[in-house]
């Protein structure tokens, strides 16, 4: 496994451990607490994992084509780290108003664990002919996901951090 991707708990989670719920739901006006940030992140890794483990059995798969904008979203997030302020989360990602602290950490860890399990499974076999379509990046193949999901949880964990009370 990536070391990175074996750190996201620490990287997303860590900062708030022993926290107080008050700091799970603080937030400025008009973004997300922590809590909302744990719940998004959690949905990302439990859909692709999930849609990693439905589509193991199938037959060898091609990449579909990406579109104009997928490619540049693309090279912005997959090779420059960077998100440009024209993209929010996908329809289907954004959390609830006010997730259960607990369930958005359990949903999490389950969802790191699971793409942990999937490595396993389909790496080096599955490297290069199966893929999960990413809504703004277009198809990408597992080690793919799991480099957006290092690169996601660091972008969230940053906001976390920033959101905390000292």
């Amino acid at each position: 496994m990536t070391p990175l991707f074996a750190d996201l708990p620490d990287v997303v989670l860590g900062p708030l451990a022993g926290r107080p719920d008050a700091d799970w739901y603080h937030a400025p006006p008009g973004k997300w607490c922590p809590a909302q940030i744990v719940e998004h992140l959690a949905i990302g890794l439990d859909s692709s994992s999930r849609r990693f483990e439905e589509r193991r059995a199938r037959e060898p798969m091609v990449r579909r084509p990406r579109s104009p904008l997928a490619r540049i979203a693309y090279f912005f997030i997959m090779r420059l780290g960077w998100v440009p302020g024209v993209f929010n989360a996908p329809e289907g990602t954004r959390p609830s108003d006010r997730p259960d602290r607990a369930a958005a950490e359990r949903r999490f860890r389950e969802g790191v664990a699971r793409f942990q399990e999937l490595e396993r499974i389909l790496l080096p076999a599955r490297r290069n002919d199966l893929f999960v379509k990413h809504p703004v990046l277009g198809d990408l193949n597992f080690e793919e996901w799991l480099h957006f999901h290092v690169w996601h949880c660091g972008h969230h964990a940053k906001q976390i951090r920033e959101r905390l009370p000292a």
